[in-house]
């Protein structure tokens, strides 16, 4: 890709990150768990959950650092397969580049 190309991705990241902010400035981000649990209370205020948790974390920032190592591992898996995607191609046209001459 051109440097160009890669300078509009970067530039249409950080809208897609800012704009929800300048939007909403006062806003309080929260997960979807909360916004389900609210919204089925409203339509049945007797509900009872099936079950419980089998382990909550202990605060807030623990909860955050494993939902974040749980992105790290993922982006690191899905890296790894595209990384491995494209050196199987870029050698694959090697072989075919070396047999043609």
């Amino acid at each position: 890709m051109k440097k160009w190309a890669y300078l509009l991705l970067l530039c249409i990241v950080v809208l897609l990150v800012i704009t929800p902010l300048i939007l909403n400035p006062g806003a309080e981000f929260g997960g979807a768990d909360g916004m389900a649990e609210e919204i089925i209370l409203t339509i049945n205020p007797a509900y009872e959950p099936w079950r419980e948790p089998i382990w909550e974390p202990p605060s807030g920032e623990i909860e955050s650092m494993l939902f974040t190592l749980q992105a790290v591992v993922g982006s690191l898996v899905i890296g790894f397969f595209l990384g491995k995607l494209s050196a199987r191609h870029k050698s694959s046209g090697e072989k075919v580049k070396a047999g043609n001459a």
